[in-house]
């Protein structure tokens, strides 16, 4: 087992510091303006400073069917220009968060088409000579805005864009794999299990610990996507993820700089000896269907028990998951993606686990190195959304 922990710890001091940079890290921009025309739209920064323009549109509408075909051709012009329409009429979470919109911006009531650039408004469309030039005057404005930053304090971003969802969804995952809760009760499975000598009895009951886990963390990150899909991400639902991603690092960072002192994001002390009885009854449970019943019975009372150490990431994720303008079905499938990185490393230590028979468990150092790593991340994410959200949303 001091195998798995070293290749787990490997992973994720490789994986931390590479989000962590991918949002501090030096820019590489090209120089000159933000691209206005086509010829100089293909530039190096405007592949890089991509800019959103979110337009709410409803069927039936006239000026709406002229925006749409405005921006379509806009979008011909513009590669720096990303398109999301979402139709009020069809989507109820659009029209919430458009309902929300007008009211943070003191507007009443609420019409289309209306656009919005880097959390400015403008509502209506008449043509492309009046209402077009002021949607671009925004996205150039924006696009200004941003390149001026990037240039001043030389600083990149871990942005979708820049990623890509998938990669973005994956880093994400595997980075949350690595939770020392949830590590904690496996690790300590697997040390029990490998004195059967059984691999094969070992790969049944760690796999379903695994998979039943990973049943339920899928459940609860589609319980957080649809409150922010039912709520959007206005300023205040967003400075208050911030502020959970900021509270989660800090007592992260405080577990590894003086742990057992003070509030902890942890598994509680006193469910610990209950969790280990569990695990031991398992372990000498003889008939298998009760012995894989218990398993899954376990693997549900730990993701309740840590539910407050695991909250941070999927928030996070599943916020930004909400502003892509995608279906419901993609919404799904990208949280399945994030849940084969998630248990991607858990598969891994049971993998080797089970080939080498090794034995061991997770130290309290190597909880206290997860912990701290885990902790930077969370404070990095929350810096960002609170201060940058644009690079992530």
């Amino acid at each position: 087992m001091r195998a798995v922990l070293r290749v787990a710890l490997f992973v994720f001091l490789w994986l931390a510091p590479a989000v962590v940079t991918g949002v501090l890290a030096q820019g590489e921009t090209a120089g000159g303006a933000p691209a206005s025309t086509a010829s100089n739209s293909t530039s190096a920064r405007a592949q890089t400073l991509r800019t959103t323009i979110e337009v709410y549109v409803r069927d039936g509408c006239p000026h709406c069917a002229d925006a749409k075909a405005f921006l379509s051709q806009l979008q011909h012009e513009r590669p720096d220009i990303r398109v999301q329409l979402h139709s009020v009429d069809t989507d109820a979470a659009a029209r919430d968060r458009l309902i929300v919109l007008f009211q943070d911006a003191g507007e009443w009531p609420p019409g289309v088409p209306t656009f919005v650039v880097g959390g400015r408004m403008l509502i209506g469309f008449d043509d492309a000579g009046h209402s077009g030039r002021e949607s671009l005057a925004l996205v150039d404005e924006t696009s200004a805005e941003s390149a001026t930053a990037m240039d001043s304090q030389r600083l990149g971003s871990l942005t979708v864009d820049s990623l890509g969802l998938p990669l973005f969804t994956l880093t994400l995952g595997l980075l949350d794999g690595f939770n020392p809760c949830a590590m904690w009760v496996l690790l300590f499975l697997l040390s029990l299990l490998v004195r059967l000598r059984d691999r094969r009895r070992m790969a049944l009951i760690a796999g379903t610990f695994v998979l039943t886990s990973g049943a339920i963390y899928y459940a609860f990150m589609a319980a957080w996507l649809n409150v922010f899909l039912a709520v959007g991400l206005s300023g205040p639902v967003r400075v208050g993820l911030a502020l959970l991603a900021l509270t989660i690092g800090v007592f992260n960072v405080k577990d590894f700089v003086a742990p057992g002192h003070g509030p902890s994001m942890s598994i509680p002390a006193s469910a610990r000896p209950g969790l280990v009885a569990r695990m031991v009854k398992l372990r000498d449970t003889q008939a298998m269907p009760a012995l894989l019943s218990g398993v899954v019975v376990l693997a549900v009372v730990v993701n309740l028990v840590e539910l407050l150490c695991t909250a941070g990431l999927p928030a996070v994720y599943t916020a930004v998951l909400t502003q892509q303008g995608l279906s419901a079905a993609a919404h799904y499938a990208y949280l399945g993606l994030y849940i084969l990185g998630y248990l991607a490393d858990d598969s891994l230590m049971v993998g080797i686990a089970v080939m080498a028979l090794g034995t061991g468990k997770l130290s309290e150092r190597g909880g206290r190195l997860l912990k701290l790593f885990s902790g930077v991340v969370m404070l990095v994410l929350g810096v960002v959304l609170l201060l940058r959200p644009q690079w992530l949303l």
